[in-house]
């Protein structure tokens, strides 16, 4: 009995020895998205990475090791015209890893980081590629917010409103029963809007995002602070299980995300050293500091009610919506505790007949005026200081939201 016990053991260390074990790991797709800041190279994973990476010169390039993974998917084939890839190699390791070699155009900044999945993918390692020349702190200059009239000698500036289309890049937002992207749909509704404000005296409009890329969440409200944005206005297109469901809806955000946010915002000592409402948080204590972003938080709310009333009010004579009233919701893009934000749902992109709608030229066009009414009627109310429309009287305004219905888009 020993003896055959001695045995099996020996024939199963010889095999444990001469098979290699199978790799944990496969990668299932590569994907390579640009934006104005950089590209990003998202892999398609089985399971969570585990992974080495460096940067190498002459020629440049970065390097991405996966430990004990193999290949089922294609490399993307990327165009010559690229602007800061040249090409994306691969080969195997020892020991069951696999190396990726990202041939790059110049020596660029990167950043390599996994991703858990979500409702759309599953476990992904993205690479994050920028040029080095675009990551260094510009040479500080006057602020600007927009274009500047000359009235007896003061100056009026426009007021600026930050366009967000919702989703982009490898977030193709929800699907619709024909197959209609989300992303595509809030991207043309988005340019629409942009079109007609900035056809408005003394008003501009400023796009999130302008092609078909991934822009954070965050970095969403940082772009319209960048932008010195008036207001923010985020587009989406609403999805539920049941193919019924229909109507278009608008949310600000909750007292209980504002409350988070304000603490976020102490917390991170970049953030309390910016500006709310005009003023410096990086001089004043803790408790002081809270009662400032309460009462700037507090307005805004206030302030992003009154239009999103508006906009709804507006949209609900286009088609129907879901809710008749504002929503509140926890949304990370309505958190900017200084400028007055919306998000619009214009319709269930989950709704066959609403899907159909929403891909239609006419009804977008109508969904873009709808908004802008409602924008223009905050403002005839509340413009901001030193701006072209707080000198103008009631009755022009009241005229530019007359003539929104007379505006052509395309």
């Amino acid at each position: 009995m020993l003896k055959r016990l001695v045995y099996l053991v020996t024939i199963f260390i010889l095999i444990a020895t001469n098979f290699p074990v199978i790799a944990a790991n496969s990668v299932n797709g590569i994907r390579v998205w640009d934006s104005p800041d950089g590209t990003r190279i998202v892999f398609d994973l089985k399971t969570k990475a585990k992974y080495d990476s460096f940067r190498l010169d002459n020629p440049n390039r970065v390097v991405v090791d996966l430990n004990q993974s193999t290949m089922s998917a294609r490399i993307p084939h990327i165009k010559r015209s690229h602007f800061l890839v040249k090409n994306i190699r691969s080969a195997k390791r020892k020991n069951h890893a696999r190396r990726f070699v990202i041939d790059t155009k110049g020596r660029l900044d990167y950043r390599v980081y996994t991703l858990a999945p979500n409702k759309k993918y599953g476990h992904r390692l993205v690479v994050e590629l920028q040029d080095l020349k675009k990551t260094k702190k510009p040479v500080a200059k006057k602020p600007s917010r927009g274009k500047v009239f000359a009235d007896k000698k003061k100056a009026y500036r426009d007021i600026v409103v930050a366009v967000d289309a919702g989703h982009g890049g490898e977030d193709p937002g929800a699907l619709g029963h024909y197959g209609t992207q989300e992303k595509r749909i809030t991207l043309t509704i988005a340019k629409k809007l942009k079109k007609i404000i900035d056809k408005q005296p003394g008003m501009r409009a400023v796009l999130v995002r302008s092609g078909d890329y991934y822009v954070s969440l965050r970095n969403r409200m940082n772009i319209a602070r960048k932008a010195k944005a008036d207001m923010f206005v985020s587009i989406h297109a609403d999805a539920f299980r049941n193919p019924r469901v229909k109507g278009s809806s608008v949310y600000v955000l909750s007292e209980r995300g504002a409350s988070d946010e304000a603490s976020k915002w102490l917390a991170d000592q970049e953030n309390s050293a910016d500006l709310v409402g005009g003023v410096s948080l990086d001089d004043k204590d803790k408790t002081l500091a809270m009662v400032l972003l309460d009462l700037s938080q507090t307005a805004t709310i206030e302030a992003s009610t009154r239009v999103a009333d508006n906009v709804l009010s507006e949209i609900g004579k286009v088609g129907p919506v879901h809710k008749k009233s504002v929503q509140a919701a926890r949304f990370v893009v309505l958190k900017s505790p200084d400028i007055p934000s919306l998000l619009v749902e214009t319709a269930f992109i989950s709704n066959p007949a609403e899907e159909k709608r929403l891909r239609n030229n006419r009804y977008q066009n109508k969904l873009a005026k709808a908004m802008l009414k409602g924008i223009i009627k905050y403002f005839k109310t509340s413009p901001p200081p030193n701006t072209f429309l707080a000198r103008r009287n009631h009755s022009s305004l009241d005229s530019n939201v007359n003539k929104v219905s007379q505006l052509s888009i395309q």
